[in-house]
C-alpha cells in the first residue's frame, strides 16, 4: 500500500490478523511510534521512542497476557504491520486501546469489531471501556457500536473522555 493510501478509498478491506507484539520487529514499532501524527491524539506519548522503549512496551504488554490472560496484539493487514492495541485491565474495567499507523487509520472499525468478537466469545467480557483524548472528535463509529459516554477521567495527569460498551447479549 502506498503511504497515505486509504483502504476505504480503495474500497477493499484487507485480511486482518492479530498476533503478539513479540512477532513484530522492534524497528517497525519504533517507526510507527515516531510518526508525528500519533502525538496529535496520544498525550501520553513521550520521548524519542528508541529500541529500548519499544522493547519495554512489548515486555509490558506481554506481562499483561501472563497476568490477566488477555492483552495487546500487533495488527497485520495483508501481512504488513498496521499498529497495535487490545485489552488492558484498568481497575475493575477492561479498557480497549488502538494505536494504528496513520496509513492504516481506516482499519480502526474492522479491527475493533474483530477484537470485540474475541472479547465476547473467547474472553467472555461483559463490558469494555475506551479512553479517548479530547482531541478525538470523530466518535460516530464508537457510538454506532453502542458505546455510552461516561464522566471524563484523568490518567497520568491528562484528561480523557471515557466510554463504556456493554458486551453481554441483550
Amino acid at each position: 500500500m502506498q503511504p497515505g493510501a486509504s483502504y476505504r478509498a480503495m474500497n477493499s478491506t484487507p485480511r486482518l490478523r492479530f498476533t503478539r507484539l513479540t512477532e513484530v520487529p522492534l524497528e517497525a514499532i519504533r517507526a510507527h511510534m515516531r510518526h508525528p501524527r500519533l502525538a496529535e491524539h496520544m498525550p501520553l506519548l513521550k520521548g524519542a521512542w528508541d529500541l529500548t522503549q519499544c522493547q519495554a512496551l512489548v515486555d509490558t504488554k506481554e506481562a499483561h497476557w501472563k497476568r490477566d490472560g488477555l492483552g495487546h496484539w500487533a495488527f497485520l493487514a495483508n501481512g504488513h504491520y498496521a499498529g497495535w492495541g487490545g485489552f488492558q485491565k484498568e481497575g475493575e474495567d477492561w479498557d480497549f486501546g488502538l494505536v494504528l499507523h496513520p496509513d492504516h487509520f481506516g482499519l480502526g472499525l474492522p479491527i475493533t469489531r474483530k477484537a470485540l468478537t474475541f472479547a465476547r466469545q473467547t474472553a467472555k467480557l461483559d463490558a469494555i471501556t475506551f479512553l479517548l483524548p479530547p482531541s478525538r472528535q470523530h466518535l460516530k463509529a464508537l457510538l454506532r457500536l453502542g458505546a455510552q459516554e461516561l464522566a471524563a477521567t484523568h490518567y497520568d495527569g491528562h484528561e480523557f473522555r471515557k466510554f463504556r460498551l456493554d458486551l453481554a447479549p441483550a
